[in-house]
């Protein structure tokens, strides 16, 4: 009798359905199991003196301690690599956890990160505030498309430039094409946070990023149980040739080698940012929420399509109210970036979108308590729809001059789109909507 085939282990060219099941996945020789087991282990034994060596001293890429990397979790990074088209990814405690690990991965006191400006409340945060303290200093571009604008941010110490395919809660859609355009002009690397998008979406290392981030928290988990984020290195960027240096990739000597990109080649930033700041740091993800992650990355193209026929069936419903006074949906054909959503999404531009209410902040105040389907909460991506009013939460440590210049009004709504049926969410919009006048 024929021995029975082995299991595919290897999945590259396979589709993307088929990779987000099963991509990264190891076969458990010890038991059988199919499913990836929770690795609830802080520390791993080594077989000698020498594996011990060459574990820390990287030439062994084998497990060491949790901090760096988990069994569990590297079927996570594995998986989402192969999803987003990138050389390898690591897998921190939050999307916030993820930016900073690849931000000052990249840039370091004295230095300079240019961002468009539309971005999450929380990043804008985290740069003016946190980063702002460590010494990197964050500029804005408005109007992306704009290349004076970046022209006149960019300067020798700029080390960086970030922006997100799908802003929220505007949905003002960012031509990833065109950053990426001015990023490689001035030989800097691209970081994209591709949260609302997902891989199932656009893929920006295809359209010229370097470097994505997400808040697995968010859609890749899909169910808002778990807490994540993940940093994807495309393997594009040439170190060693850039004009602007980033010694922690071509100076740090590793594995009996001058530096991780000759010792790793394209996964030189991922092992980088591993064996040094997130180690040094600590953001680990649990393992069991590494394992989350995995659950919810199985489902991605099935939720995602649900979330997307939604929205789009929502906001043109929304756009017909006589009691909204503006959608900011860019798969409707009045919004500024509805070309670019066409271009790049097929006119889905995700499920994170925003309205306006007439009658501005007491108008939104009685829509919002007369949600009953939604749930008032933050967080978006869930399988549960959301709303939130980001004037008086996401956005209220802004100034009245930033939030204006956001588009953040008084009668601002953003919302999240789950799974429910769409009609069932149009009802509870509609009586909040009666009740708001």
């Amino acid at each position: 009798m024929a021995e029975p085939a082995a299991p595919h282990t290897e999945w590259a060219g396979f589709g993307f359905a088929t990779r987000q099941v099963h991509a990264g996945e190891e076969e458990d020789l010890t038991h059988g199991s199919r499913i990836t087991p929770v690795h609830l282990s802080a520390a791993y034994r080594f077989s000698s003196f020498q594996e011990a060596t060459d574990r820390f001293g990287a030439v062994d890429l084998g497990h060491l301690y949790s901090r760096n990397a988990n069994p569990t979790n590297q079927v996570a990074e594995r998986r989402l690599a192969s999803l987003e088209g990138g050389s390898g990814a690591l897998v921190v405690g939050s999307g916030q956890a993820a930016i900073t690990m690849a931000l000052l991965g990249l840039a370091g006191s004295g230095e300079h990160i240019v961002s468009t400006a539309s971005i999450y409340s929380g990043t804008r945060v985290l740069f003016d505030r946190t980063f702002a303290r460590l010494g990197v200093t964050v500029e804005y571009v408005w109007n992306p498309l704009d290349e004076s604008e970046w022209d006149a941010l960019i300067r020798p110490e700029t080390k960086a430039i970030f922006t997100e395919t799908l802003p929220n809660p505007k949905n003002d859609v960012v031509d990833i094409d065109a950053v990426a355009r001015v990023a490689r002009r001035h030989g800097i690397p691209l970081v994209v946070d591709n949260t609302i998008a997902t891989p199932f979406l656009i893929r920006p290392i295809e359209h010229g990023a370097d470097i994505v981030v997400h808040s697995a928290t968010k859609f890749l988990s899909g169910h808002g149980a778990n807490l994540a984020g993940a940093v994807v290195d495309g393997g594009t960027f040439d170190w060693a040739a850039a004009d602007r240096s980033y010694p922690a990739l071509t100076d740090t000597p590793v594995a009996a080698h001058s530096s991780f990109v000759e010792a790793f080649g394209p996964r030189a930033f991922e092992l980088s940012l591993r064996f040094g700041i997130a180690n040094d740091t600590g953001p680990a993800l649990s393992p069991l929420n590494g394992f989350l992650l995995q659950q919810g990355m199985e489902t991605l193209s099935v939720r995602m399509r649900q979330h997307l026929a939604s929205a789009r069936t929502i906001a043109q419903w929304l756009d017909a109210h006589d009691a909204v006074e503006s959608v900011d949906y860019a798969g409707l054909p009045s919004h500024p970036q509805h070309a670019i959503a066409v271009r790049d999404y097929d006119g889905l531009s995700g499920s994170v979108f925003s309205f306006t209410v007439r009658g501005g902040r007491d108008a939104a105040e009685r829509f919002f308590d007369a949600l009953r389907l939604f749930s008032r909460m933050t967080n978006i991506g869930d399988t549960r729809s959301m709303a939130l009013h980001p004037a008086t939460t996401t956005h209220l440590g802004f100034t009245q001059e930033t939030r204006d210049r956001l588009g953040i009004g008084d009668g601002l709504i953003r919302l999240s789109i789950g799974l429910e049926d769409a009609d069932d969410l149009i009802a509870d919009l509609d009586q909040a909507l009666r009740a708001a006048r």
